[in-house]
């Protein structure tokens, strides 16, 4: 059975040609929403999935904006809006060292360099200069920790382990 991992969500419709509104879950959009890309839309990955093919994309503010062939309307895409995006993993690329997707990363469990749990890998956030991992910290606010050289030392794959340095700063106790 083929994996399929969630790249984006569908939140809306955009004007009456048959556009959606994404937002992107993928390092990358630009390849990944390319003209001619498949992609599968469901609610979840374990649902039945639409598979679709990219027509357009675009950027417009903070979103992806996207057609698919054969849906030229706003009547045929509107109930695609709430849905999730997915791609499958046989167009999954190989990545450089020290790129991960997404999947790979979230659910990640977060340590100190001295061995201290901080928590799960919950979400990550574009900045457009780097990553930002939320770690989800139990009984208190969620941790943002930039994916920078100083700060993420090594992730392990294979047991789902993140070891950071912790910059002064970085992480406020008080919450």
């Amino acid at each position: 059975m083929k994996e399929w991992y969630q790249v984006g969500k569908i939140v809306n419709t955009h004007g009456i040609r048959g556009e959606v509104r994404v937002i992107s879950q993928t390092d990358f959009a630009d390849e990944r929403y390319q003209k001619g890309s498949r992609l599968a839309i469901a609610d979840s990955p374990n649902a039945p999935m639409t598979e679709v093919t990219v027509a357009s994309h675009r950027r417009h503010k903070n979103f992806d904006l996207l057609t698919f062939e054969g849906y030229p309307t706003i009547n045929e895409v509107q109930g695609f809006k709430g849905q999730y995006l997915f791609v499958s993993e046989d167009l999954l690329r190989e990545l450089e060292e020290n790129e991960y997707y997404y999947h790979e990363i979230i659910g990640c469990v977060v340590e100190t360099e001295e061995g201290k749990v901080l928590g799960k890998i919950k979400e990550i956030l574009s900045t457009g200069a780097n990553d930002v991992w939320v770690i989800q910290r139990p009984k208190k606010k969620d941790l943002l920790i930039p994916y920078i050289e100083d700060v993420v030392k090594d992730v392990d794959l294979e047991t789902k382990k993140v070891i950071i340095h912790v910059m002064e700063g970085l992480i406020d106790d008080e919450n």
